[in-house]
C-alpha cells in the first residue's frame, strides 16, 4: 500500500476525490498527509473533520521559495509519502524539487493536454471553439502541464458553454479521473520511463481512457 500526500490551497474537491477515492477496494494507496500553502484552505477543515492529517505551512513564512519548498520535502519524507499529488495546489515549484520527485509527482489539468495548457484552458477551449474538452492526469516536470500523459477523460463542450459551465464539467470528469489514475501509478500499472513517456504495464479501468456519459 503506497502513502500519497496531497498539496493544496484552496477548497480542495480533487483532494477531498482522492482521499474518498483511498477508500475503493483495492484502490493501492493510503492518504497520509494534506498540506497546504495556505493555513486558512477549506480543505484543511475537511481532512481534519474526515480523519486525515492536514498540515499548514504558509509559504509567506520563509524567507525564499528555496526555504518553503525544503521545509514542504521535509515534511514529506516525515509523512512518507511515496506519491505527491498536486491538487488545485497554487505555487509553481522549482526544477529542483520536481526533479527530486521525478515520476512521483502528479497533477490534474482541466484540458485535454497538450492542448490548452497553462491558466484558463476552459476559456481557451471555448475561444478556439473545440467540440470536445477533458481532463488530463500527468506527471509533472519541470516545463509546467507537460509531463508524460498517466490519463485523459473527454467531455462535450456544448454550444450553450461559458467558461462556468464548461469548468464544473470539467471537473466532474476530474473527480472521477484522478484517483483511479493515481491508484493505476501506486499498484505500478503506469510509470514514467526514458523519453519522457507514461508506461502502461498492465489492465486499466476503461473510463480513464473514454467519454464518460455525461
Amino acid at each position: 500500500m503506497k502513502q500519497v500526500a496531497i498539496l493544496i490551497s484552496g477548497r480542495g474537491s480533487n483532494m477531498e476525490a482522492l482521499c474518498q477515492g483511498s477508500h475503493a477496494p483495492k484502490a493501492g494507496y493510503n492518504v497520509c498527509r494534506v498540506i497546504s500553502n495556505r493555513p486558512k484552505a477549506e480543505g484543511l477543515n475537511w481532512a481534519s473533520t474526515n480523519g486525515f492529517e492536514g498540515v499548514a505551512l504558509d509559504h509567506k513564512q520563509f524567507p525564499t521559495k528555496a526555504a518553503f519548498e525544503a521545509k514542504l520535502h521535509a515534511e514529506l519524507i516525515t509523512a512518507k509519502a511515496d506519491y505527491v499529488c498536486l491538487a488545485g495546489f497554487m505555487r509553481l515549484l522549482s526544477a529542483e524539487f520536481v526533479q527530486a520527485w521525478r515520476g512521483r509527482l502528479l497533477n490534474i489539468h482541466p484540458s485535454l493536454l497538450p492542448s490548452f495548457a497553462g491558466l484558463t484552458p476552459q476559456q481557451k477551449a471555448l475561444d478556439a471553439g473545440v467540440r470536445i474538452s477533458g481532463c488530463t492526469v500527468h506527471f509533472v516536470s519541470e516545463i509546467m502541464d507537460a509531463g508524460p500523459i498517466i490519463a485523459q477523460t473527454a467531455v462535450p463542450v456544448l454550444s450553450d458553454d461559458n467558461e462556468d459551465t464548461l469548468s464544473d464539467r470539467i471537473l466532474k470528469a476530474e473527480h472521477l479521473t484522478y484517483w483511479p489514475a493515481l491508484s493505476a501509478v501506486c499498484k505500478g500499472q503506469i510509470s514514467w520511463t526514458e523519453g519522457d513517456r507514461a508506461r502502461l504495464s498492465g489492465p486499466l479501468d476503461t473510463k480513464l481512457y473514454g467519454c464518460l456519459d455525461f
